[in-house]
């Protein structure tokens, strides 16, 4: 399920035709919000999340540090291929049909939408808009202004990836002033909660004409024009490649909804930029902001602490979450001659130790990566069922023999296993692929020897890759790092100019069509999409679309197990490592929170949604 929060034009339909399908499919007005598999959790008439403190007072400032790479921002439109745009700015300033709980997955609730229908068929979901929703400009939300957002989305001018979540989207109707029907190609119990969630943003965004050409702007030239979203928050003053305010919208139309109710209670979000993690961890012992995030096991140990923390002015909490683990990896890409045999890629896995990095450079502070959906009911454990053989059966010549038995087990040098013959499985697997050790080099037939690159924007990333390279030179095979900055190397990834890079996938307890941006084979194909491994298999294709499609739960798990015991065993991915803890620290005499954290919030979110500013 792809519940979209981060963003990774016709005017309305004739009154005739909208008259037609109100007709032809007459809506069923009554739920509140959509459950992917069951009943909700919150019920018709719920008066706020469980989560969140209803009469938490409104006011104050919270001062952050941007969550992005990048150390500037050039444009407010986050929607367009090219730049950056500020953090958190999505969120902030983008209302939804759909809103998701922070405690229950596979569920959406009326935020812009007052009702959702889907059709018994699944092959629609009807929304009917508030009549109080409003823009920042005070324009009403209207079903012209879902179109065109709808529409903008899926054109030229966008992000690939609102292309492929949303390939089975056939198109979406104003059938009244404020409802509108979205058709799907087929059935997909995932779909409504997918167009539920894509942002909406007035018609009269970038409303402006080119002096040259004395046309409309396209999309992507609306690019520092204030977007004009219905969200809780504006832009405030901005101090670009240093920091930017956003200020909370004292009108805003939906605070005293129950979707909305105990958040957005900061009157100001400070969103400071730093360029490069060393200056951020001095600023915040410095105190200059009041909450960060820590995915740096060493910097975690080692170098949080300090006066402030020693006063309790600055708090180190490590929060417990139920999130999947997502997988971590380094990312194959198969483009690549040496990348494209299988036992080469198995072989390259082969030689990461693990289980020394954890204790040497992590502090066994994380936990191997397993597979796709880690931490989910989509993980597979075991053999195959019978029903997933019989989704595999179809396409047994094309994959790996090993995904018809035991789900693999990243190779571990602890207990019985050792690096030593970890490595020897590794070279009997590459010489099987025609590589041999010549010179003290690995060739192949040609004589051509295996140079491999890592590609990576940050120059610390030579210290967790070191140790592979170094067992990987055993093999005779030269893994060289190469660092570049982040411009250069957002290029490279959109061009898939690369041989191995390293990436963050997040998790999901619904997978879903986001899966073809990953892995589909179309993706491949098509630069700047997710599909940085190359992966083009119709086998995958068939399982990430029986996945999306599934009519039942359990043809779903069936669905996503499959998919992920052959990704993994493919060996597209090198699987990295994961945290069951959110790791914050947080000015504990500037800010207040909810008793306990809801057990699907992401990290600083919970904070920026539900905290509030101590007197």
């Amino acid at each position: 399920m792809c519940f979209i929060r981060q963003f990774l034009s016709p005017r309305a339909t004739s009154a005739v035709f909208a008259a037609w399908l109100a007709v032809a499919s007459p809506a069923a007005w009554a739920a509140h919000g959509y459950a992917l598999w069951g009943d909700l959790k919150y019920p018709a008439g719920f008066a706020h999340f469980d989560y969140v403190n209803p009469a938490a007072p409104k006011g104050g400032e919270l001062r952050l540090v941007s969550n992005l790479r990048v150390s500037t921002f050039d444009k407010y439109n986050p929607f367009t291929l090219r730049g950056s745009a500020p953090a958190y700015l999505s969120n902030l300033m983008f209302d939804t049909l759909l809103v998701g709980a922070l405690d229950e997955t596979g569920a959406g609730y009326g935020l812009l939408a007052e009702d959702v229908s889907a059709a018994a068929d699944g092959l629609s979901v009807t929304f009917r808009l508030r009549r109080n929703a409003r823009f920042h400009n005070g324009d009403p939300v209207l079903a012209a202004d879902v179109k065109h957002s709808f529409d903008t989305l899926m054109g030229p001018h966008t992000s690939p990836a609102f292309k492929t979540i949303l390939e089975d989207v056939a198109g979406l109707d104003v059938l009244d002033e404020r409802t509108v029907r979205y058709r799907f190609k087929k059935a997909n119990r995932e779909l409504p909660l997918t167009v539920g969630g894509l942002p909406v943003f007035s018609r009269d965004w970038g409303n402006a004409t080119d002096p040259k050409t004395g046309q409309r702007k396209t999309f992507d030239q609306v690019v520092m024009d204030p977007p004009i979203g219905s969200g809780p928050y504006k832009i405030g003053p901005v101090q670009f490649g240093k920091d930017i305010t956003y200020v909370r919208d004292p009108a805003y139309w939906a605070r005293d909804l129950p979707v909305r109710r105990g958040s957005a209670n900061f009157d100001r979000i400070l969103v400071k930029i730093y360029r490069d993690n060393t200056a951020k961890l001095e600023a915040l012992k410095a105190g200059e902001f009041d909450l960060m995030r820590f995915f740096s096991a060493g910097d975690w140990a080692r170098r949080v602490n300090g006066k402030r923390f020693d006063s309790g002015e600055l708090v180190k909490a490590e929060l417990k979450h139920r999130l999947p683990t997502g997988f971590q990896s380094y990312v194959l890409n198969t483009r690549r001659a040496p990348l494209q045999d299988l036992r080469v890629r198995e072989a390259l896995g082969l030689a990461m130790d693990y289980e020394w990095m954890n204790r040497q450079m992590f502090y066994n502070a994380y936990q191997r990566v397993q597979g796709l959906f880690g931490n989910t009911d989509c993980s597979p454990t075991g053999t195959p069922s019978p029903e997933e053989l019989a989704l595999m059966a179809p396409w047994r010549e094309q994959l790996p023999p090993a995904a018809f038995g035991p789900m693999l087990v990243p190779p571990r040098t602890d207990g019985d296993s050792s690096l030593r013959a970890n490595l020897r499985r590794a070279q009997a697997l590459l010489r099987e692929a025609g590589w041999t050790v010549q010179g003290g080099q690995l060739r192949n037939a040609q004589g051509v020897a295996m140079v491999l690159e890592y590609l990576d924007s940050n120059e610390t990333g030579a210290r967790v890759v070191t140790p592979w390279a170094r067992n990987l030179e055993k093999l005779g095979i030269e893994l060289k790092f190469r660092p570049v900055d982040f411009a250069l190397y957002q290029q490279r990834l959109r061009t898939f100019d690369f041989d191995i890079i390293s990436i963050a996938y997040g998790g999901t307890h619904n997978p879903g069509a986001e899966y073809a941006d990953l892995f589909g084979s179309q993706a491949a194909k098509t630069e700047d999409s997710g599909n940085f491994a190359g992966v083009s298999s119709r086998a995958v294709d068939a399982l990430i679309a029986r996945m999306s499609n599934a009519p039942s739960k359990p043809d779903f798990l069936t669905a996503c197990r499959a998919l992920d015991r052959v990704i993994s065993h493919s060996h597209y991915l090198v699987p990295q490592w994961s945290a069951t803890t959110h790791r914050l620290v947080y000015n504990g005499w500037r800010l207040a929170q909810p008793a306990e954290m809801p057990p699907y919030a992401a990290g600083e979110t919970w904070a920026i949604d539900t905290w509030w500013s101590k007197p």
